[in-house]
């Protein structure tokens, strides 16, 4: 496994669902938390709950994933280089989600996570649904995950209102905003720098702590910026970009 130059952005909770809209780049936040937990010695159990999007699932990082130490529950027939979009979940999750719970519950000091990574919209959001009650029943995170350059939230009141449509279907309450913003391959500081009022707005708007804001170190390392770069990005998390684009034959 490369080298993680990140660390984990803030404290997790046993269970962190992460949700949003489409294309903000949920899958790549996940990706980076579970890697960078597994890093910091947690036990990391990352669920890939996107039975909606057939291109960007976290299943498609299985070999990284297992590399790192991070156990991966799959839908059945998820895998690399397949776009089947089957509705479909082993029996793993609800399990995992109480194991995280019992431990905890036995031994304040539990370091076992689990990080789910659920489809977009109010249609991933239904699908979530399903785990919802076993999710409420311990401590848990739901972090709503935005990008100031995503089509149709652009605005903090649009972004408002699809976290209120994604909460009503999966029957949970968010917890908190995290900042996502990126243009893909052409993402400056700038560009970073330029999305946080709208981070801001939005935690606000939604009465919500903002976690934090993702930095590409593609970018970091690009525009040969060192820790100072970070200084106008409140709660930065330096991550690596590990989604790549279905129809891109580069390193994403």
């Amino acid at each position: 496994m490369a080298d993680r130059s990140g660390a984990v952005p803030f404290a997790l909770a046993p269970v962190n669902v992460i949700v949003g809209h489409y294309g903000v780049g949920k899958t790549n936040f996940a990706l980076n938390l579970a890697l960078d937990a597994a890093a910091a010695g947690l036990q990391v159990t990352l669920a890939d709950m996107d039975v909606v999007n057939p291109y960007f699932r976290s299943s498609e990082y299985a070999a990284l994933l297992e590399d790192a130490g991070v156990r991966l529950i799959a839908p059945v027939f998820a895998g690399v280089g397949t776009s089947l979009d089957v509705p479909s979940l082993t029996g793993a999750v609800v399990p995992a989600i109480q194991a995280a719970y019992d431990r905890r519950a036995a031994d304040a000091t539990s370091r076992q996570v689990v990080i789910i990574d659920a489809g977009g919209d109010d249609v991933g959001a239904t699908a979530l649904a399903r785990f919802a009650a076993a999710i409420r029943q311990g401590p848990h995170e739901v972090i709503y995950v935005v990008n100031a350059f995503r089509n149709l939230t652009q605005d903090a009141g649009a972004a408002v209102e699809v976290l209120r449509e994604i909460e009503a279907k999966s029957g949970l309450s968010a917890t908190a905003v995290a900042g996502n913003s990126h243009l893909q391959d052409d993402t400056t500081l700038g560009h970073i720098v330029e999305s946080v009022p709208f981070a801001r707005e939005t935690a606000a708007r939604a009465g919500l702590p903002l976690r934090c804001i993702t930095v590409p170190m593609s970018a970091i390392q690009r525009e040969n910026a060192g820790s100072a770069a970070l200084a106008d990005i409140p709660e930065s998390y330096p991550v690596r970009v590990l989604v790549s684009l279905p129809w891109s034959s580069g390193d994403r």
